[in-house]
């Protein structure tokens, strides 16, 4: 893993380097400038909207009393892809396009979604207390204050 991750972080500014130097070469320096900007503008103002859509959608199904699994995915690959869209490269800047679209974002959840199954296995039981109960057993208190000293006399 730590190798997987060391080849991530050097590998991969090299590639994006080489191929801002090669698209410098075949254009002129301004016009690589000057898609680096843009391109993070850009991503920045979708991933803004892309992120208001999201939290709004969090919302919603928290307030329905439903777990937001899947937007909280879309949530967390918004701010990646917001991340690299601010990383000055072309490869990056594709991966992070890619996504801040709503029908890739859904392929790359369902791979996501297949990984993490594949990888972790959940098991639930009910307990013995559980089979007795129609529903969760609520217990009602109340805090009754002692008397103090000066009370009882």
């Amino acid at each position: 893993m730590f190798f997987k991750i060391l080849l991530l972080f050097t590998v991969v500014p090299l590639v994006e380097l080489a191929l801002l130097l090669y698209l410098a070469d075949l254009t002129n320096w301004r016009f690589t400038l000057g898609l680096v900007i843009v391109t993070g503008v850009l991503g920045t103002i979708l991933a803004r909207s892309e992120g208001f859509r999201t939290y709004r959608a969090i919302r919603q199904q928290v307030d329905a009393g439903q777990l937001p699994g899947a937007s909280m995915i879309d949530a967390v690959m918004i701010f990646m892809a917001g991340a690299l869209l601010l990383t000055p490269g072309i490869l990056t800047d594709i991966f992070g396009f890619t996504l801040l679209i709503p029908w890739t974002r859904v392929w790359y959840r369902k791979w996501l979604i297949a990984r993490f199954q594949s990888r972790f296995t959940v098991v639930t039981h009910r307990s013995d207390a559980d089979r007795f109960t129609d529903g969760p057993e609520v217990i009602d208190s109340r805090v009754v204050d002692r008397p103090s000293e000066s009370d009882r006399s």
